[in-house]
């Protein structure tokens, strides 16, 4: 979709108007066909914000350029590059395009209810790909749990919390090319979340946090470098219709 920018990107927002279609309602979509105003300081513009302030000095950690947003860490930062969007939902869907340059490369999509006070910085669930495997992770009832978080920082994990911390992730072989561009598919379903990689569906896994009532929150979350385009937010069509 095309949609006129102002010329300051500080201040664009593109919030797609909301379409239905088989996926559901679309509540928000980005193309990154923009160009920035400068190229000292991060400028993702249509709404998305950055850690790069707190966590880099405020260095450029996020380049929009081919028509892609380029995140890549900066040797100061001590914290993976974190872009992050509003987007609501319970259930819902999110697509878009990756590329990972390098073998060692990893981008996660991270959800987060900000408002939750029982879970450090909002953590619900994480996928995370790599190009060698992928991991769905709860977080919610799993690591970043206040009290299992604080005996793991405080070395006081008992067995019981390590055989839960164990049971709240799935790992799953994945062959990825770098330099290859996929599309990627997360489906988010009660307690099921099921991902897919050029219309394949390659790992899925249930667990009771992916269930939390409302995502208000995705962040992608990338520790080296990342490349993402075409990017995607659903509602599931049954939950748009209740509303």
């Amino acid at each position: 979709m095309n949609c006129l920018l102002s010329a300051s990107l500080a201040t664009a927002v593109l919030i797609a108007p909301a379409s239905i279609d088989d996926r559901g309602t679309l509540i928000f979509e980005d193309d990154f066909n923009r160009t920035e105003s400068q190229e000292t300081s991060d400028e993702p513009g249509n709404g998305w914000g950055t850690n790069s302030k707190s966590r880099a000095g405020g260095h450029k950690q996020v380049d929009l350029r081919d028509g892609a947003m380029h995140i890549y860490i900066h040797d100061t930062a001590d914290h993976a590059v974190s872009v992050r969007h509003e987007a609501e939902f319970q259930d819902g869907s999110v697509e878009l395009r990756f590329m990972l340059e390098h073998p060692n490369d990893k981008l996660g999509l991270d959800f987060a209810d900000l408002q939750l006070k029982t879970v450090h910085a909002g953590h619900l669930f994480k996928v995370t790909i790599g190009t060698r495997q992928m991991d769905i992770m709860d977080m919610k009832t799993g690591g970043m749990d206040l009290k299992i978080r604080e005996a793991k920082l405080a070395g006081e994990l008992t067995a019981e919390m390590q055989k839960l911390l164990t049971s709240k992730k799935q790992v799953t072989p994945v062959t990825l090319k770098p330099g290859q561009w996929y599309k990627l598919e997360i489906d988010i379903s009660g307690e099921n979340v099921s991902v897919a990689i050029d219309d394949k569906e390659t790992a899925a896994f249930s667990s009771e946090g992916f269930a939390h009532p409302t995502k208000r929150m995705l962040r992608l979350s990338v520790p080296k470098q990342a490349v993402v385009d075409d990017l995607k937010i659903y509602a599931h069509a049954s939950e748009a219709a209740s509303e």
